[in-house]
């Protein structure tokens, strides 16, 4: 496992991430859970993204059981606050209060004293930038924790926080980035390479459909995330056939590389020196040491151009900003 420096901060993070979305919070059981959290520290992984929202808090419960066995400096820890937590829409948002009162329950959840990233899981646009700011900075000079960063903010609104506050008030961006949606890359890098943020990026994999599993004309494995209905609006994005088709050009070329599709698919994100690490899910041990090996894997010139050419101009490429992408900053007065 290679590890690479998270933005400004003194946190070396690995290349490889397991993150909690889809699995972690209710997706599988605990036991499952706990076996790929270990498989993940075998495989040199030290890095654990989560957020409040995942499972309502599910997700939080059960990395604090099986973490708090694990010394504190062996893992950097992550989690993220936006989302409603309850039926009530109050529970939800990034004011100082809902700030001060989710980092709270974050760190009862995850039996720790501080996370070592706290993230806004979106920009919220009902609330002052200045006053978001703010309630993150007090969240640092409390001890809870020890850098901040972001999640699908847009350039405006990253540029709006930093006019506030300096370069230094984060250390991290965490968009959607994949072969099959690559809009981060027209300015989010740029902007924040230019002010010493990293990129922690989610769905590498594209929610699985660079595994290759999902067929054109075939039907949707029943075991797989896009047979679950809440999963709809991304299933009509990426699992149409123009998309699919791209994906299944791929094959051959990772095959001729000697590597399988998801590894040639980490390696393709992680070739871009902006990124700190990429997030991963899992359910079993031994897709965490799959997506683990692609750490190092670097691709050749002709691998990078055999792949532009199999993606063609497929319709989810980019570089387009992703939903709520172009929503507004407020700003106090």
């Amino acid at each position: 496992m290679r590890y690479r420096k998270l933005g400004s901060s003194d946190l070396e993070v690995s290349e490889i991430s397991l993150g909690s979305w889809l699995t972690f919070s209710g997706g599988i059981e605990q036991e499952q859970t706990q076996a790929c959290t270990e498989a993940a520290f075998d495989a040199g992984i030290n890095f654990f993204d989560t957020a409040n929202v995942y499972g309502r808090g599910a997700s939080e419960t059960a990395w604090g059981d099986i973490l708090s066995a694990h010394p504190r400096d062996s893992y950097i820890l992550a989690t993220k606050v936006m989302g409603q937590m309850s039926d009530d829409p109050a529970e939800s948002g990034l004011s100082p209060a809902q700030i001060a009162k989710q980092i709270d329950a974050s760190l009862s959840r995850l039996q720790t004293d501080y996370v070592d990233l706290y993230q806004a899981h979106r920009f919220d646009t009902s609330v002052p930038i200045e006053d978001t700011v703010e309630a993150f900075q007090k969240v640092v000079e409390q001890g809870k924790a020890r850098y901040l960063g972001f999640s699908e903010w847009t350039p405006e609104q990253i540029q709006s926080a930093i006019d506030i506050a300096g370069p230094d008030l984060f250390v991290s961006s965490q968009p959607q980035y994949s072969m099959l949606w690559q809009a981060p890359e027209a300015e989010v890098f740029g902007l924040c390479a230019a002010n010493g943020i990293s990129q922690i990026v989610w769905s590498p994999l594209a929610q699985g459909v660079l595994t290759g599993k999902y067929r054109p004309g075939q039907d949707i494995p029943a075991d797989s995330r896009f047979a679950n209905d809440s999963m709809n609006m991304a299933k009509d994005l990426v699992l149409s056939d123009p998309v699919l088709e791209a994906v299944q050009r791929l094959v051959p070329i990772a095959e001729g590389a000697g590597m399988s599709l998801p590894t040639m698919a980490l390696a393709w994100v992680l070739r871009r020196s902006e990124l700190a690490s990429a997030i991963t899910g899992a359910s079993r041990p031994e897709q965490v040491h799959a997506n683990a090996a692609a750490s190092g894997v670097e691709l050749s010139a002709d691998v990078l151009s055999a792949i532009d050419e199999a993606l063609g101009d497929v319709p989810v490429r980019g570089p387009r900003l992703a939903p709520n992408a172009r929503e507004g900053v407020l700003h106090r007065g």
